[in-house]
């Protein structure tokens, strides 16, 4: 299980200034005897022991004492600490994908590019047909896994006949051949299992439109097709499929448009209408810490609120308008992160008063979407 203590801006500081005189001769002394301790996480204990006790310890703590600590943290035995793995945008002068895969390390505050994916169709952020929309590119996170399921070519067809899969630990690889591949569905996961809904493939189809297939990415090596939804409405503008206590929760539109909600019971495999107050809500991307708290960015205002079932409301936490344009979000061990016209922000809902923090893009970039997942390991 990944490190639940996981910072995007560290402040705390390690300080071992307070040993006296007497212990710092004593330790010189110790090691002109004992130069094989150097070598030891902690000197005088057995490595297996000396992890043990490091291993409680925030790593954006241990990263800045000594270089020896610094390779433990990366080290596959190490309990794997949170970094945030984005799909980044190009400068517009890149003449390659239109999309990039980068990796956020958040204890040494570096950006890492992926290694490159399966080969791809050139996928299409912007057309000249529509130039004040954005193409989606729809991805999620699941099982400590990035999956890449949908997203437009040059012709406005679907991009992706296969999810494409990266695990931090092992590279790439390829899910399932979709039964319909598809562009501007919704795309969601919930107690594991993947799931996505409605969509227009290489051309309008109302099977494709009303359709809802489930995927297991760990035992399932097939799309298992479930109860279509009632119509295709479903297919004008790509959405999130919120996982939700047992369900998927999905609006058919962005923003403040009028909008139809629907929620999927996925061990019932039944489709029930929306709570009028958590429709209400929509205003924005919309996620769910660990499946139990229901969080939405208001695209318009930058306010994060988080949804209260018993009342059918939307509570307000905090704004900031850093969120504004909201695009994006994911919620994990406390932090939502969202990405916005503005960038990539952390927001610590878990701090009284909830804190926001600025994840710095590289120059040029622009982010398309953010999760969350292990780091990767480090190979010397």
């Amino acid at each position: 299980m990944a490190n639940s203590s996981w910072n995007w801006r560290t402040s705390s500081t390690c300080d071992y200034s307070s040993s006296s005189s007497t212990t710092v001769k004593h330790h010189k002394h110790y090691h002109h005897h004992h130069n094989h301790q150097h070598d030891l996480l902690i000197p005088g204990l057995p490595d297996h022991i000396a992890q043990l006790c490091l291993s409680s310890i925030n790593p954006s703590l241990l990263f800045k004492v000594c270089h020896s600590w610094r390779r433990l943290i990366y080290s596959p035995s190490f309990p794997p600490f949170f970094s945030l793995y984005a799909i980044l945008s190009p400068p517009k002068s890149h003449h390659s994908h239109s999309i990039q895969f980068h990796n956020f390390d958040p204890i040494s505050n570096t950006w890492k590019i992926l290694p490159p994916p399966p080969p791809l169709h050139h996928i299409l952020l912007h057309h000249p047909s529509f130039l004040s929309r954005n193409l989606s590119v729809q991805s999620i996170s699941v099982s400590d896994n990035l999956i890449l399921l949908a997203a437009t070519t040059h012709n406005l067809t679907p991009a992706l006949s296969h999810p494409l899969i990266f695990n931090p630990s092992q590279g790439w690889s390829v899910g399932p051949a979709l039964t319909n591949p598809r562009r501007w569905c919704a795309l969601g996961t919930s107690e594991g299992m993947v799931y996505v809904a409605s969509g227009i493939g290489s051309h309008f189809s109302v099977d494709v439109a009303k359709s809802i297939e489930k995927w297991d990415p760990i035992n399932d090596p097939i799309w298992e097709k479930k109860t279509d939804m009632k119509d295709g409405r479903f297919s004008r503008e790509a959405v999130d499929a919120v996982g939700w206590r047992g369900k998927l929760y999905m609006v058919n539109v962005k923003g403040d448009a009028a909008k139809e909600g629907v929620v999927y019971d996925v061990e019932e495999d039944t489709w029930k209408e929306m709570p009028e107050g958590m429709l209400l809500g929509f205003r924005g991307p919309v996620a769910a810490m660990e499946e139990e708290v229901m969080y939405v960015v208001d695209e318009a205002k930058g306010i994060l609120s988080r949804y209260n079932s018993e009342d059918d409301i939307w509570e307000k936490i905090f704004e900031s308008q850093r969120l504004k344009g909201a695009e994006q979000m994911v919620a994990k061990q406390g932090r939502i992160c969202v990405v916005s016209t503005a960038g990539i922000s952390v927001v610590d809902v878990v701090a009284v008063p909830p804190r926001i923090s600025v994840v710095e893009l590289p120059e040029g970039f622009e982010a398309v979407a953010v999760h969350v997942l292990p780091r990767m390991p480090v190979t010397e």
